[in-house]
């Protein structure tokens, strides 16, 4: 595991992560690594291969032949599946709606957890985005925070970000993510321990990327 400074950002859909995680890193002139990402381009690869998504076996064969190429730019970040980049389809409702049946797979984890640390480790200093970075995927990262907002906020978020119109709906689908991912057993979504937690439901992004800067630099 690289030395170099790791900020993990953890929380559960819709509570912002995206944003401020790639904020903070350009506030702070460091790569910056989606692991979302990286398990949805695992989904859209084994939907456009037609795996049975409710095999978990199926699952652990196919994703064996899957190739991810993850970028750190956090002004310009990319995901590539085999080549292809992947950074609009992965946004698909068919992909929103299966990846946490993909994400519960021991060995889709244990090889996309592979690749996180590999990223990190290679890297002079990263922001790192996802729901077990800092329980899991970097536990020894100094600085970990738990993005948190309400259920209404997060819902008026995700719906804006997807042009849905019934945030009511949005905000029971991530109530249903949240659950699978929180009970599974590989790796679930789970705050560290030493995690500061971030509440954004009444701040604005910037407000939110500031307070974690500070952290960051309280930390140094």
């Amino acid at each position: 595991m690289s030395k170099s400074l790791v900020v993990a950002i953890d929380g559960p859909s819709g509570s912002g992560k995206s944003s401020t995680s790639r904020g903070v890193a350009d506030r702070l002139s460091l790569d910056y690594l989606d692991t979302g990402a990286m398990y949805r381009a695992m989904t859209w690869a084994l939907l456009e291969r037609g795996v049975d998504l409710q095999d978990p076996e199926a699952i652990a064969k196919a994703a064996d032949d899957v190739r991810l190429t993850s970028g750190t730019d956090p002004l310009e970040p990319t995901i590539h599946v085999d080549g292809v980049d992947v950074a609009g389809p992965i946004r698909s409702d068919d992909v929103t709606g299966s990846v946490s049946l993909v994400a519960a797979v021991p060995r889709v984890r244990e090889m996309l957890v592979d690749l996180q640390r590999d990223t990190i480790a290679r890297s002079n200093g990263i922001v790192v985005e996802g729901r077990d970075i800092g329980s899991t995927v970097a536990p020894d990262a100094p600085v970990k925070i738990y993005l948190v907002a309400d259920p209404a906020a997060r819902a008026a978020r995700r719906a804006a970000e997807t042009g849905a119109s019934d945030t009511a709906a949005t905000e029971l689908a991530l109530a249903r993510r949240d659950e699978i991912d929180s009970t599974r057993a590989a790796s679930p979504l789970a705050k560290a321990d030493d995690a500061v937690v971030v509440d954004g439901t009444h701040l604005t992004l910037e407000e939110v990327i500031d307070t974690i800067v500070g952290i960051v630099d309280a930390s140094r």
